[in-house]
């Protein structure tokens, strides 16, 4: 198994990669995610380890191209910053796992096993409604031949859209399921992805729209 390992700080970087060569892994490793993006895109690694704080290129910006591009390699991220925020910005990026540093190198090696197993079995999850799929590995929404990349926040509401189209999904529910029942968000944000997501789907030609229902909130359906 072949693991790409980015970590700006060089000796950490260079005991993960005896850690891992110690442990029957054959592992490369990258001081920044401008390097990171670019092996990573080579589609040799069976699975990524990537710091979160680098200079350039943070770990979640990298894993976010990398997903854009359909590259679906398992990544687990390392970080010293253990906030709620944090973590649920790293899994919505396409993020495996995650650990917090610090940490023991026994529990990494495990991760990164349980990990890697996952992606023996691994197959894609598509979610289809009417001419169109989403795609949940690669948070792609697919129309024939063409694709187009979302973001999280975009990822979750075309979900949330498709898994129940032609019924109507208030701006409430929408808050609560994307952004939680506490929030300080307003609710404009979600016209902006809505605005968004429209762009993307007509960029690729697929036959649906996002309709708003004044009063009641938004609903996917096929053209007519």
């Amino acid at each position: 198994m072949k693991i790409l390992i980015a970590e700006d700080d060089p000796r950490l970087l260079k005991t993960l990669v005896h850690l891992f060569e110690s442990n029957n892994f054959s592992a490369d490793g990258v001081d920044n995610g401008e390097d990171a993006l670019d092996y990573a895109s080579t589609g040799e690694y069976d699975g990524l380890v990537f710091d979160i704080m680098m200079p350039g290129m943070d770990g979640i910006e990298v894993l976010k191209e990398l997903r854009g591009k359909g590259i679906s390699t398992p990544a687990l991220f390392l970080t010293a910053r253990t906030e709620i925020e944090q973590r649920v910005e790293g899994l919505d990026a396409g993020a495996d796992d995650y650990l917090p540093k610090p940490f023991a190198t026994s529990e990494l090696i495990a991760r990164v096993r349980a990990m890697l197993r996952r992606k023996d079995t691994f197959t894609p999850d598509l979610l289809e409604a009417g001419s169109i799929t989403l795609n949940r590995s690669t948070y792609q929404a697919i129309y024939g031949e063409k694709s187009i990349s979302l973001s999280g926040k975009e990822f979750q509401l075309m979900e949330m859209l498709m898994q129940r189209p032609g019924v109507v999904i208030t701006t409430e529910q929408i808050m609560t399921h994307i952004w939680g029942w506490e929030t300080d968000v307003d609710t404009s944000v979600v016209w902006v992805h809505i605005s968004n997501l429209r762009k993307k789907i007509d960029s690729i030609g697929a036959p649906v729209q996002i309709r708003f229902q004044r009063g009641a909130g938004y609903v996917l359906e096929d053209k007519g």
